[in-house]
C-alpha cells in the first residue's frame, strides 16, 4: 500500500472518529478524575492512547516539550500543566479536525490553569516532517501515533534532529512480539487499529539507535491484543539525546551494584557486578541518568564490591524444579544485553522463552522493571516439573 495512502486513510479514521465519538485504540490508564478539573469533555472524550507519557513524571517547569500526534490535545494539556506557565508546549498533528478542537480548546485550558496566555500551540504537520526548529525540544512525547507512520525511522531522525543536546524522549507505543505479516501491513483497517504499523521491540529499538538516542529503557508495559498468535502489546520508552564533550565531575569509575551479573551497553563496553570499570566522559554521563544510575556505584577511584557488601544485589534462583508454562521474557533496556545468575543471556527486545523458576526471579523489584512477560501458549499448559541439572541447563 502506497505511503500517501496509508497516511490518508489513517487521518480519515481519526477525523471520523473526532465527528462521531468513535473509541479507538488502545489501553490507557488517564486519571480522568483529575484531568477533568482542566481540561473540558470535548477533549476528553476523543483521546486515545496506550499510555500517559505526559503524566509519569517525565515533564519539568519551564521545559519545552512536544508531542507528536497531539489529536485532540490532551497530553499536551497535561503537559501544559507540568511544565507552568514559564514553559512551552507544541502539538503536531496531521488531522484537520484534531487540530480545529484542540486549538479551540487551549485558551479555555489556559483559563482553567490561571494562566495569562495559553503556553500551547498547535501546528499541522506529520511525524516524518515535524514544523520544529533543530535543538530545541527538552522533552519529546508522544501516545500511540508513531505506529501509524508508515516510515518510523524517518520519524526517529525527525525526533533526535528538534531534540536539544541533553533533551530525551517520553513515548508510548504499540508493538509486536514478532514481525507482523504482510496481509496484516496492507490491511487498511487495521493501520488506524494500531496493528498493521506496529514493529517488533528489537526493530524500534534499534531505528531510535540509530538514529542517534542512546540508554533506551522500558518504563511501562501492558498486553493489549493477540491475533493470530502474533501479540501486541503497549510500551512506554524513554530514551536520551546526550550533549557532546560532556562529563560528570567526580565520576571516573562505575561498578555494578547487579541485579545483573553482567551487562553490555549501547558502546559495547561490558561490566561486571562488582568489578570497577573505568569510564569515558560520555560513559559517566549516560550512566548517571536514570535507570542506570541505581545500578551502579560511581567512584574517582576504583571500588570493588563483595557479596558482603550492602551495595552489592543479587537475585539467586529458587532451588526448585521448574515448570514450562510458555512464558517468554522480553528485556526492554536500558542495556543491550544482560545476564542473571542462572546462566540466561538477555538480549534487548528478543523473546527468551522461560519457566516458572526464571519467571519468579523476573518478578522481583530489581528485574520487573526491565522486563516485559508475554504468555504464547495457546492452550492451557500442565503442571509437569522439570529437574534441572546442577549447573542449570534445563532452562
Amino acid at each position: 500500500m502506497p505511503i500517501d495512502e496509508i497516511t490518508q486513510k489513517v487521518s480519515d479514521r481519526y477525523a471520523k472518529a473526532a465527528s462521531t465519538g468513535e473509541q479507538m485504540c488502545c489501553p490507557t490508564s488517564y486519571d480522568m478524575a483529575n484531568l477533568k478539573s482542566f481540561i473540558p469533555e470535548e477533549v476528553l472524550k476523543i483521546s486515545y492512547g496506550c499510555g500517559t507519557p505526559a503524566g509519569l513524571n517525565t515533564v519539568s517547569a519551564g521545559e519545552t516539550v512536544l508531542d507528536i500526534g497531539s489529536g485532540g490535545g490532551i497530553d499536551c494539556f497535561e503537559a501544559s500543566r507540568l511544565v507552568g506557565p514559564t514553559g512551552q508546549v507544541i502539538g503536531i498533528d496531521m488531522t484537520d479536525t484534531m487540530l480545529a478542537i484542540a486549538r479551540k480548546n487551549a485558551p479555555i485550558v489556559a483559563a482553567n490553569l490561571g494562566y495569562p496566555i495559553s503556553n500551547v500551540e498547535f501546528r499541522k504537520g506529520i511525524a516524518d516532517a515535524m514544523p520544529v526548529a533543530d535543538n530545541t525540544i527538552d522533552l519529546i512525547i508522544s501516545n500511540c501515533v508513531i505506529n501509524l507512520a508508515p516510515d518510523k525511522r524517518k520519524v526517529f531522525c525527525e525526533m533526535f534532529r528538534v531534540a536539544k543536546p541533553g533533551g530525551r524522549f517520553t513515548i508510548s507505543d504499540i508493538v509486536a512480539d514478532q514481525p507482523v505479516p504482510q496481509y496484516l501491513v496492507h490491511d487498511s483497517e487495521k493501520w488506524g487499529d494500531c496493528l498493521s504499523g506496529a514493529l517488533t521491540l528489537t526493530d524500534y529499538m534499534a531505528g531510535m539507535i540509530d538514529a542517534g538516542f542512546v540508554g533506551i529503557h522500558l518504563v511501562k508495559s501492558s498486553p493489549w491484543r493477540r491475533i493470530d498468535g502474533i501479540h501486541f502489546f503497549s510500551v512506554t520508552l524513554t530514551g536520551y539525546k546526550l550533549p557532546a564533550n560532556a562529563s560528570v565531575p567526580g565520576v571516573r569509575y562505575a561498578t555494578l551494584r547487579g541485579p545483573f551479573s553482567r551487562v553490555t551497553d549501547e558502546r559495547g563496553t561490558t561490566y561486571t557486578r562488582g568489578i570497577p570499570e573505568a569510564l569515558t566522559p560520555n560513559s559517566a554521563l549516560l550512566l548517571s541518568q536514570p535507570p542506570f544510575a541505581s545500578l551502579f556505584v560511581f567512584s574517582q577511584e576504583p571500588t570493588t564490591l563483595v557479596q558482603t557488601d550492602s551495595r552489592w544485589s543479587a537475585v539467586l534462583p529458587e532451588q526448585t524444579p521448574c515448570v514450562w508454562k510458555g512464558d517468554y521474557a522480553l528485556f526492554a533496556g536500558p542495556f543491550l544485553e544482560v545476564h542473571d545468575d542462572d546462566q540466561h543471556r538477555f538480549r534487548r527486545g528478543e523473546p527468551l522463552e522461560i519457566c516458572s523458576k526464571t519467571l519468579r526471579v523476573l518478578e522481583t523489584t530489581g528485574y520487573a522493571p526491565h522486563f516485559a512477560v508475554l504468555n504464547r501458549a495457546s492452550q492451557p499448559v500442565g503442571d509437569n516439573a522439570v529437574n534441572c541439572t546442577p549447573n542449570g541447563s534445563c532452562c
